[in-house]
């Protein structure tokens, strides 16, 4: 599978902006050092968002952007059909809790998206389709740390 990330609004040759927490980039950056051999594809396109993205202290994460540990619920727009999962590193993945890894091509696909974006996504079909984020939530301990 691959994805092309894109908003509605901007040209075929633009991604849209992504934003990433900097208390996630050491462990982001060790997951694409071990992927390097096993997974280069995947590791590489870790890379590339991580390099393109604005990087925030997790004072200034915003609340609609997905990052580890958010819950997302994005639309597949040719079926209607909405999927929610919450993104995880690859040690905290469980597919029939619907935790997906950041290490799965859809994973690295949501990471740091905010909600109303959409971005297209080539199925192992080699069909084409939008995917939309429709809403972000954060871990509970997020808004703890909010309140102290």
């Amino acid at each position: 599978m691959s994805t092309s990330i894109q908003t509605p609004k901007t040209s075929r040759n633009r991604n849209p902006k992504i934003v990433i927490n900097a208390d996630d980039i050491m462990h982001l950056e060790g997951l694409v050092d071990g992927m390097m051999r096993r997974h280069p594809a995947l590791a590489d396109r870790l890379l590339d968002e991580i390099s393109r993205a604005r990087i925030v202290s997790p004072s200034k994460m915003p609340k609609d952007v997905v990052g580890i540990g958010s819950t997302v619920t994005y639309r597949d727009e040719s079926t209607r059909q909405n999927k929610t999962v919450t993104l995880v590193y690859p040690e905290d993945a469980d597919i029939s809790q619907f935790r997906v890894s950041v290490m799965t091509p859809i994973g690295v696909a949501l990471l740091g998206l905010a909600e109303g974006t959409s971005f297209y996504w080539d199925t192992r079909e080699n069909q084409r389709r939008t995917l939309t984020i429709i809403s972000v939530e954060q871990p509970e301990s997020t808004y703890a740390k909010d309140l102290t």
